[in-house]
This record gives structure tokens, sequence and C-alpha cells, in this order.
């Protein structure tokens, strides 16, 4: 039965020879690439790792490859050549360094770059740089085609060189760290004060949707489009379970079609719906996890033509290719490679982007130049990755060696004049989102409010971010009190100071502040070595950002600040300012009375440590509804900026807010109890008020059971959808006036007969409670009845719709130890309109996910299985005796025909 209505290839043409293939010629992601590892420091001799991959050559294709050791300012003191061949898509090479010169001399303490740089001798690069020996392709390429040269940089410690003095912060908290979500106090940073906690994310990776998903048992590289083995919604739940915080899935704009070049036969509609599912997916997972954020975007681009980059919030397909009738594969035309005009796209709607692992030339080319500067991709790029770790690493213990930088072209922009913070991703191709590194991007958001996707677009506009190696260390740059990502105006001395710390006990080995001028074109100098730096910036417009080295070699980097010096007699005297509040309820006024002895350019108002308004000009007074805030007791203090950007600080003014509830502000009171511990129990409340109950709800396990709203309140409850063992019932009454009133909570057994079959472990294993505790993709769980259930009338009903669609329907369970044995049974009915008698179109995959994030398929079904009515399946689980897993049913279906899989009376018994 069809679920719903339907909703809204190139191929290479040039075949291997006994030469590699030309590069040009192939698909995103199959170009080559080059990384450099190198331990930060050493006692003795220290390798020096190569890492080469290049998925579309041929195997034998030569690799040439020089390594320098570099003194600080760029002079050679030694250097070391060698070729090597692509092997399976891949290569690595390693130099063993003793730690001396090219004299054999140890070195002097100090810092020292190891710089690397390849090329690969395709046909192509051999035709253009006019040889294809190893030996002097370097320098041929250098001369004919530096482009084409793979370069990346890495600095090392020699010796012993202190560390620098690095001033007092408590650093800003985590939002993982506090218990109760997000409304945590602020943590200080000298007199001024950061209100923000950090957010960590990965804001580059891959799924199904497009060439990522692949299993991690078999992922080496881009999946073929769509063939992956996970989407969306299992990419946000594995970087939930790894500790993230937020995961963008970015999936290549170009391949909703199912292919890497042109499908001609591809269906818009069927393209149009997959774009559509991939945001439903993270909508239906942000709604059901408050403390994590899904993001589902685009990945713009080509990397042989332009480069990508990301669209964090476009509502709509963007698209270049059209099928044989002349329909465009998407919602909206952009042309392949004109960033020009998607930036102003971009602009004219609001959405914004991240430069995804920038070349320093060949790529993001605006009006004949590459890295080309607009003043409309300076609105909308708001980020630029300084660092990702392997595209194609299986890795899942956060340990990848193998990590490529992209901080030349990071500099590059900036100076083009481009305001972009840094970030550090994964762009995870294999379903290991997250894992491969500690790398992460982390976001600051204001303290007390919520992780949304506007909080965190906001966050991004503002360029409140920075990039980190470490998950577990922060970097924050400030200057005059103005806080990284700010643009401001400064007149006399400024004060760079480099605020870091770490939860795990690292420290700082290393502090460098760079400057440059936006707009020049120029270099990026490091212009201080240390965390506290006071300068007179010359006449005109500068940026600085900040980078840490810690003592283990993991690199930190802050957002830059933008300053515009001007003339002055050097003005270090902030405003003076006060702050007042007036009224309780309804609208309340917020004013602050600011003086300076220059001018204020600027008021900020925050209540609770939030930012709540910005006044540029006086009277500095603004409005608040005040049934925003919650009745009780509030904060507020503002702030004064000068036009040297010295900010004034006013006294925090506490204020009272007591908003009207139709004059009844008394809770009802509500006492619960429960009855029976096997077959139909019943759960019952007392509940009084003074005006009137309106309702009374029932909570089991936290979870919402039923809602009753008229006396006697008192329902049925069927055990078999609890597992055995103790339980919680918590009830709460209602009044008109929305006052609640919380039962205390009770405590009961749930004792179900086990003769026969063991301890159930699954929890409303018939679905008749709902949702809870399952996790679904959207919709999955349903009393519809199209589909019958195998017992009353709820279900899991994977699939069905008739288009490429992704459903999983999973729950968390440990087997006890003591277990001798453990069984999987469940009732399955598949309905399908394939005519096909040979071929698997649509499947349906019995899973075990494991804590580390492994996926073991038990059972596999597809359309060829259809049958009348619900056939019962046995799994046996006793390999994971001891463990706490995930049951996960997960169904894929593609674009032909329907296939629904309906599942029902989900149990796992332990004996």
């Amino acid at each position: 039965m069809l679920r719903k209505t339907i909703r809204a290839s190139l191929v290479l043409a040039s075949m291997f020879t006994a030469g590699a293939v030309f590069a040009g010629a192939l698909p995103d992601h199959e170009e080559f690439e080059a990384a450099l590892h190198v331990p930060f420091r050493s006692a003795g001799a220290r390798p020096i790792t190569l890492n080469f991959a290049y998925p579309g050559a041929t195997v034998g294709t030569p690799i040439a490859w020089e390594v320098a050791l570099l003194r600080r300012d760029g002079s050679v003191l030694r250097q070391w050549q060698g070729h090597s061949a692509i092997s399976s898509g891949n290569s690595q090479a390693q130099v063993l360094w003793d730690g001396r010169d090219g004299n054999g001399q140890a070195l002097a303490s100090g810092y020292y770059t190891v710089r690397m740089r390849a090329i690969a001798l395709d046909n192509a690069t051999t035709a253009r740089i006019g040889t294809g020996l190893t030996a002097n392709a370097l320098q041929q390429a250098k001369t004919h085609a530096p482009e084409l040269i793979e370069e990346q940089s890495y600095d090392v410690l020699a010796g012993v060189v202190a560390a620098p003095k690095m001033p007092a912060f408590v650093g800003l908290r985590h939002h993982g760290d506090a218990v109760s979500t997000r409304a945590v106090q602020a943590q200080s940073v000298g007199a001024g004060g950061l209100p923000y906690t950090i957010y960590f994310g990965n804001l580059h990776s891959q799924t199904n949707h497009s060439d990522g998903g692949g299993n991690l048992s078999t992922c080496v590289g881009a999946q073929s489009p769509q063939s992956g083995a996970f989407g969306p919604a299992d990419a946000y739940q594995y970087a939930a379970n790894q500790g993230l915080d937020m995961l963008m899935t970015s999936e290549h704009n170009h391949m909703y079609d199912g292919s890497t070049g042109t499908n001609t036969s591809a269906n818009p509609t069927t393209a149009h719906n997959l774009y559509q599912s991939g945001l439903q997916a993270a909508s239906t997972f942000n709604a059901a996890h408050s403390n994590f954020l899904a993001i589902y975007g685009l990945e713009w681009g080509v990397i042989s033509n332009g480069g990508h980059l990301n669209i964090f919030n476009t509502p709509s397909l963007l698209e270049w290719e059209y099928n044989s009738s002349g329909q465009l594969i998407g919602d909206i035309f952009t042309a392949k490679s004109d960033y020009g005009s998607l930036y102003t796209l971009m602009n004219t709607n609001g959405w914004i982007g991240q430069f995804n692992h920038p070349s320093s030339s060949g790529q993001f080319n605006v009006n004949s130049t590459d890295l080309g500067y607009s003043a409309d991709g300076d609105q909308v790029m708001v980020l630029a990755e300084v660092l990702n770790s392997s595209a194609f690493s299986s890795n899942t213990t956060q340990t990848e060696t193998s990590r490529t930088s992209y901080e030349p072209a990071f500099n590059i922009l900036l100076a083009r004049g481009y305001h972009v913070a840094p970030s550090s991703d994964q762009d995870n191709h294999c379903a290991n989102w997250g894992a491969s590194y500690t790398n992460r991007t982390g976001v600051l958001i204001p303290n007390g409010t919520a992780l949304s996707m506007s909080s965190f677009l906001d966050a991004l506009r503002a360029r409140r971010v920075f990039a980190t190696e470490d998950k577990t260390g922060q970097v924050v740059l400030t200057a005059n009190g103005n806080l990284m990502g700010q643009r401001f105006n400064n007149s006399g001395a400024l004060t760079l100071t480099v605020n870091y710390a770490s939860s795990s006990g690292r420290t700082a080995q290393r502090v460098q502040v760079f400057e440059g001028v936006p707009g020049s074109n120029g270099a990026v100098t490091e212009m201080s070595s240390t965390a506290t730096t006071t300068i007179t910036p010359a006449i005109g417009d500068h940026f600085y950002y900040a980078k840490i080295t810690q003592d283990d070699g993991n690199l930190l980097w802050s957002a830059p600040v933008w300053v515009t010096e001007g003339a002055g007699g050097g003005d270090t005297t902030p405003p003076t300012v006060s702050a007042a509040e007036s009224g309780s309820a309804g609208t309340i006024t917020l004013s602050a009375n600011a003086t300076d002895n220059v001018g204020v350019t600027k008021v900020e108002f925050y209540v609770d440590n939030g930012l709540n308004a910005t006044l540029t000009a006086s009277p500095y007074q603004t409005t608040l509804d005040s049934t925003t805030l919650s009745n009780g007791t509030h904060t507020l203090v503002a702030k004064a900026y000068d036009a040297a950007g010295n900010v004034g600080t006013s006294t925090t003014v506490n204020f009272s807010i007591a908003n009207s509830t139709g004059g009844d502000t008394t809770p009802p009171t509500v006492s619960a109890a429960e009855s029976g511990s096997s077959g139909t129990i019943t759960l019952s409340a007392n509940a009084t008020d003074n005006v009137g109950v309106t309702k009374v709800e029932f909570y089991v396990d936290n979870g919402l059971t039923g809602t009753l709203t008229a006396t006697p309140y008192q329902m049925a409850l069927d055990s078999t959808t609890l597992a055995n063992g103790t339980h919680n019932l918590i009830a709460k009454a209602y009044d008109a006036a929305g006052n609640v009133g919380t039962s205390s909570t009770v405590n009961f057994s749930v004792s179900n007969s086990t003769s026969g079959g063991g301890t159930e472990l699954v929890q409303n294993n018939s679905f008749e409670r709902g949702t809870t505790p399952w996790t679904q993709t959207s919709g999955v769980i349903t009393n519809n009845s199209s589909e019958a259930a195998h017992t009353g009338s709820w279900k899991a009903w994977l699939n069905g719709y008739g288009t490429t669609h992704t459903d999983y329907v999973r729950q968390q369970i440990t087997i006890p130890a003591t277990a001798t044995k453990a069984t999987l049974d469940f009732f399955l009915h598949i309905d399908t309109a394939e005519t096909t008698t040979t071929t698997a179109n649509d499947t349906l995959s019995a899973q075990v996910l494991d804590a580390s994030g492994k996926y073991t398929t038990l059972a596999t079904w597809s359309n060829l299985n259809a049958a009348a009515g619900y056939v019962e399946h046995t799994v046996d689980l006793s390999a994971f005796i001891g463990q706490t897993i995930q049951i996960n049913f997960y169904g894929k279906e593609n674009s032909t025909k329907q296939t629904s899989f309906v599942i029902d009376d989900v149990s796992v018994k332990a004996q």
C-alpha cells in the first residue's frame, strides 16, 4: 500500500590508460590530496609521515615529494626528497628525522617548521609541467603549474622553550557541563565578563543522501551517491552519542539525482523530496533532543571546478543539472562554479555559508581572482575551515593522524577582505560522525539562550566561533573589551588578550597573534608571541587573530577581531554607565544613563546575562514584554562602549517580575498511586485546587502516558508494555490559570510472568504508548488504520513512500550479564507494489548498535519477502549478553515502487 502521495550520469568519459588518469575528468573526492603528520615534540628521533590519497588514479601513479625543515624566517635547514606510488587509491611515505639540521648539528631550542610539498604525476600533470620523472617534477611544477603542488606545514618544538604566561581565565562553560540544560551562570574574564556558553560541533559531513554514510567495516572513500548504509537521522544520533552538541550533514547539491555526473533520467520531484526529507529528519531529531542541534544543508560546488562551500540554512535544493526533458533536477537554478552570483542569491535570501577545505589557489574564483572578494560574499560567508581530519577516515577512537591544514587559504580570505571565523570539521564520509579525531568547531551562544537553529545562525553571523583540534580546549580573543568576531573603531592603544582554558589539564605551550590588513591582499604576519599585547595600530583597518599550540601539539584558532584605527589622543577612559528598570508586569522599561569623555557609541542591555537589546543613540531606553520572563527575581546589566573600544559596565540591578495569572497563583495539589504488578495495572491521582482542576497527566518513567480531564483521575495500563522491574509514576495537575502541581514520585514494580520466555527487556513493545521510549524517524510509530497492527492499533510502519527514503525505529536495552540466553522476537508484515521477483529494491534490516557505535546486521528482508499478514521472526542475541545495546530496525526504499515494512510486538527476552 502506498503510504503517502509521492512528494515533491554523466559517465566518466576518459578510460584509464597505461598511465594515470586525467585528474580534471574525475568526480568530487577523487582528486589528489596530501597530508602531513609530525609529532610536535620528541626526545629523540621523530617520524615525519606523508599521507597521499588519489582515489581516482590508477594504481602505480607516481608521486614526487619533498620535505623541508625551515627556520622561522623560512630559510631551509635540511631537506629530504623522494617518490611514492599510489596503491589502491592511497599511499604513505615516512622520513625518520633525527632532530638535527643538514650539517648534522643539534638544533637550538625553539620552534621550527616542517614543510611538505607533493605532486601526483598523472597524464594531465605531466603534460602541463613537461616531465613525468619524479626527480625534477616539483621543480618543473614550481615554474609551470605551482597550483598543482600540494603543500602542508606543521610547526614543531626542538629542545625546551618556556611556556608563555597566560592571563587568569575561568573558561566558558561547555553546555554539557551544566546539569540543568542551559541556564548557566556567566563565567568571568576580567571585569567585563563573557556571558556565553560553548557548543562544540562538526559542521561538515555527509550521509547516504549524497556520497556518505559508508559502513565502517568497508568504508575507504566516498560512497556512490545514495548508496551508503546510513542517513541523516543515523548521523545525528551517532554524533550525539559521541558527545557532540551539533552536527551538520552537508550533502553535495549535485548528487540528489543519484549520480556524480548528470543523471538525465532523474525525476526532479524525487530530488526535491529527498532534500525535504533531510530537513524533516533534522527537525524531527531536534524536537526529540533539546540538547542537540541537527543541521541539514548543502555542500555546493565541485572541488575540481571551483571548490566546495556549505550553505547552512537554505530550504531549497540549489542545482545546475537538467534531465533529458529539460527539467531542473532541483528547486533553484545556480550556475556551476559561478560563486559571485551564488553569493548574491544567498545574501538576498539571508543564507550563510562556510568555505570548505579551501585551497590557496584555483578555487572560489570571483572576477577572475581565486578566493575573490565580493561584498555579497563578505556578507554571507561567515566561516572558513582551517583544518579537517581525513574525509575518508573510519577511525572511531578520535585518534586519526591524517589531518589537513587550510590555514594559508584562511589567511588569504582575510587579506582579501572577508570577515570569516575559523572552523575545524571532519568531512565524514564513513559512518563515524565526529569520531575520527578530537577536533571541533566551538560556537559561543549567550547564556540562557536555548540551542536552536536561530541562536546558532546568530552566533555564526556574529563570528563568535573558534576552531580547535582538542574538544577540551577553548580560546577566546578579546581586544579592549571587545569579543572576537566583533568589528569596532579604536583610537590609541589596543590591548589584545588571548584567553585559553582546558578542561583536561592541557596547557598552552605557544601563543601567536597574527595581524593583517583586510582588502590589502597582503601578507598575514605574526606580530606577537605573548598572551597580552598592547600596541597602537597604524591608522586604518586591521584584523588580529590568535593561535594556541598546546603542550601536546594540538592547535586552536580564535576568530579575528576587526579594528578600524582612527586618529585621536589615545582614549583609554571607559564610559560610565548605570542601569535602571521599572515595572513588574506587562511592558517593563529598561534604561541606562551613559557618559564618556569623548562619546558613547552604543549601550547594550543584558537581562539574566543574555544580550537583550543594543542602542546606538540616547535616550538609552528599551521596553521588554514581562511575560517573556518567569515570575521572580531577575538581573539587569548595561554596558556602554566608546569609539576607542573602551567598555564601561554598570552595577547589577535586581528586579522582580510578577505577571498576572488572572488572580490565581496557587497551583493544584496532587498525589499519585499505582496498584498491580502484572496484567492490567491502575494509575490514579487525587487532585484539588482552590479554583478548579482542568486536567491531570500521568507520566511513567518520565514519559507522558495519559491525560484525563475529569474525575475520577484513574486509568488502566497494560503492564506488558513495561519491562519487569522498578518504574516510577508522577502525576501533574493543571488549573485554568496555567498553574501546575506535581506529585511526589511513586515507585512501583512490574513482575509479569516469565514462564517459558524469560525477562522482557523491551518497553512499550507493542507501541500502544506511542513513541516512548523508542527513537524513530518522523511518523514511523503510528496508529494509521491504512496498515493494521498485529495487536492493538499502534505499530511501527517503516517506508512505503514509493520514493527514495530511509526510516528507522530503535530502543536501547541492557541484557543482564547473568543471562544465559537472549532472544529478539517480533512480528513483521511486508506489503509491496514491486512486481519484480528477483531484485531486492527495498530492504529492512534488524540490527544491533553497540556502545562503540558499531552496527551489526542480524537479518535482512526485502520486497521479495512480501506476504499477506504478519510473520513472526526470532533472532538470537546471546552474543550481546552483558552489553547495553540498541535494537534497530532500519528500512531503505528506492525510487521505484513502494514497500511497507510494518513491525509490531517487539520482544527481547533474557533467560
